[in-house]
Parts: C-alpha cells; sequence; structure tokens
C-alpha cells in the first residue's frame, strides 16, 4: 500500500517537512517514490507548498494521506 505523508528533513530543533509518497511499510526517513511539496511550521504563518494536482493523481491511485496531510491540503485549499 502507498501512502502520503511528510518526512522530516532540517536541523535540530528547526524542523523542515517534505510531503512524499512512499510505500507505507517502510520507515519515515526512508527512500521515496515521488516528492509532492514541503510545510515549514516554523515560519509565520506556516509555510504550506504542494502540488495538489499531483496529490489528487495520487489519490486516485489509491494512495492513502496521513492525517496530518490531509489537514494540510484542507489549510491549503481554503486559503487559495
Amino acid at each position: 500500500m502507498v501512502a502520503i505523508r511528510l518526512t522530516r528533513v532540517g536541523a535540530k530543533k528547526k524542523p523542515f517537512y517534505r510531503v512524499v509518497v512512499v510505500d507505507r511499510e517502510k520507515p519515515r526517513e526512508t527512500a521515496f517514490i515521488e516528492f509532492l511539496g514541503q510545510y515549514d511550521p516554523k515560519t509565520n504563518p506556516a509555510k504550506i507548498n504542494i502540488d495538489v494536482n499531483k496529490y489528487e493523481e495520487w489519490l486516485g491511485k489509491g494512495a492513502q494521506p496521513s492525517e496530518t496531510v490531509r489537514s494540510l491540503i484542507k489549510k491549503l485549499k481554503s486559503v487559495n
């Protein structure tokens, strides 16, 4: 099964996340299938940059988003 979730990058105490498509069974920081965007929670307001077209394409293929990614997409769509 394929999942759309966050993977952490960035320095200690300065989190920065990538939104990626990855095999659900793999650990969080592993090789990903496709990069969809990024999320920076430390800026004010938080930066959310996700390719919604790719996201919806992967949903059509059966990928399951995590709760966090789902909420980020809702925030992104409500702003636009």
